[in-house]
């Protein structure tokens, strides 16, 4: 079997979603993620695009061991000296330089001609390879390209030492045949034999990134650059989990296999969207809610007979279950731990203690708690610090009644109140914070789901918002969709206190492959 090296780019590509903005440590959250998904290789940024994006690489390199921590840069010495920087703290380092390939992108945006482009190209190289043995070559806009142009291009990157060459569909338009008889081409007239990976980067602008990436592996390519959920620009990226799946299920067909811990990939989909804010479709593949659900008789009667009759995939594969596990009140922390960790989490003794006091707070107002209850008290947990937290709140609303919030939060100086009115109640709760606190942020998304089926189900809420040149995400969980819209805009406000906000910055380096 081939082994086919997955290369995400959530944190650089991924990122780079229209209304996307994740803060060091949420970027630090998912690239630890990542590595217990079994990643062979994380794009953590653009070194030169910001002193955030450098910073947050360096860290990254420093804390997340086993992948390949790789930074993008272009054909200039500054961006390369830039992500070397960043990345002298990795075990294993990657350098990715990238130009373009099409007719438009040279003469409209780079404005050189296919001779500069060469030489630079060959040069930059080079240059690269004086900070890493490992340097990974791109060309942009590839199926928009001249062929000639681009076997010529692929050639020179070779002879220059580039040791993969990533050949991306930077605006999804190709068609997998086509796309694979480019791979092909490449595999057997350029790389001929050469010790050098191919990789495939697509975009999913007319639905197709996923078969076209592997149409890639069908004819030759070993890496495959995508990202969880499939975030990214415009329609998105290549999603992670179905190339991983695709792959894993039709090892008959593809003869390869990738080297992901399947059983992380729902607990990597839920984080990135969760730290994002963008939600996951119902009937996305592998990590939709609906993906192994069943609704038509038929199907339902062929379920239970025989789960292969319908399902392709085991649901517990992909992390979507784990063993049946009720919890309650009378559950012990002992008992909490071995839950936690039957599902993957594995905490400190203060951040158990922390949990458990909500775990039993829930437990008390909802009975029963269920393996997705648990998952979701973990994802709602903070790590920032706590300058204001909900002690109290009720809510008075009703038809033609004006809703009124009264809010209680703790703070450095002491237990303070607030009532305010409000379009609704969750709009009066957020007015009443923002009186205690003092910050009002400018609400972009609001954003609420069931965690679970039924009536007690737990609300998750995820709202994405604003702050002078800030950007912040929040998250809130609870059985009262206020009390949770109230928790998610308290973690905004922590945030923004404690100086954790994304700061978004347009510059011609935000350029995506």
């Amino acid at each position: 079997m081939r082994h086919i090296k997955i290369f995400d780019t959530t944190l650089r590509d991924g990122e780079q979603s229209p209304g996307v903005a994740l803060n060091h440590a949420q970027k630090l959250e998912i690239a630890h993620q990542l590595a217990r998904l079994g990643v062979d290789i994380i794009e953590a940024g653009f070194a030169i695009s910001s002193p955030g994006d450098f910073e947050c690489i360096q860290r990254i390199a420093q804390e997340v061991h086993g992948p390949v921590i790789c930074s993008l840069a272009r054909l200039n010495k500054a961006d390369i000296e830039r992500a070397a920087m960043a990345l002298e703290p990795a075990e294993k380092r990657r350098i990715h330089v990238f130009t373009s390939a099409s007719k438009i992108h040279l003469e409209k945006m780079l404005k050189k001609t296919p001779e500069q482009i060469l030489d630079l190209s060959r040069e930059m190289i080079q240059f690269a390879l004086q900070f890493t043995d490992d340097v990974e070559f791109s060309a942009q806009d590839v199926m928009r390209a001249d062929p000639e142009f681009v076997f010529q291009l692929y050639a020179a990157a070779i002879e220059a030492g580039a040791t993969t060459i990533n050949i991306p569909d930077t605006v999804g338009y190709g068609a997998p045949n086509e796309y694979g008889r480019i791979i092909r081409t490449i595999h057997d007239d350029v790389v001929a034999g050469r010790n050098v990976a191919i990789s495939t980067h697509c975009h999913d602008d007319l639905g197709m990134a996923t078969a076209l990436s592997l149409a890639a592996v069908e004819n030759g390519a070993t890496q495959i650059e995508c990202t969880i959920n499939g975030i990214g620009e415009r329609a998105g990226n290549t999603s992670l989990e179905e190339v991983v799946m695709a792959i894993h299920t039709r090892k008959d067909w593809y003869h390869a296999e990738t080297r992901i811990n399947t059983r992380e990939l729902y607990r990597a989909s839920r984080l990135v969207s969760r730290l994002t804010g963008m939600p996951v479709q119902p009937n996305k593949a592998i990590v939709g809610d609906n993906a192994f659900a069943h609704e038509s008789g038929i199907h339902q009667d062929g379920v239970l007979k025989h789960k292969d009759t319908y399902e392709i995939m085991n649901a517990e594969l992909v992390g979507r279950e784990a063993a049946v596990m009720v919890m309650g009140k009378h559950s012990g922390r002992a008992a909490f731990r071995k839950a936690l960790s039957d599902l993957g989490y594995e905490f400190s003794d203060e951040k158990i203690n922390a949990l458990f006091a909500r775990f039993k707070d829930l437990a008390d107002r909802k009975g029963q708690i269920y393996a997705d209850d648990l998952r979701a008290l973990v994802e709602s947990r903070t790590d920032v610090p706590q300058t204001f937290t909900l002690e109290g709140f009720q809510i008075t609303s009703g038809l033609n009644i004006t809703p009124v919030a009264f809010i209680r939060l703790a703070t450095p100086e002491g237990s303070v109140e607030a009532t305010a009115h409000g379009d609704g109640p969750v709009a009066a709760a957020f007015t009443a914070i923002s009186q205690i606190t003092g910050i009002t942020p400018e609400l972009d998304t609001y954003r609420i789901q069931a965690v679970t089926r039924g009536s007690e189900a737990l609300g998750e809420v995820s709202i994405t918002a604003r702050y002078q040149n800030m950007h912040i995400t929040g998250q809130g969980v609870a059985t009262d969709v206020v009390e949770a819209s109230a928790r998610a805009w308290i973690r905004v406000i922590n945030q923004i206190v404690a100086g954790m906000g994304k700061t978004k910055v347009a510059t011609d380096a935000a350029e995506s492959l």
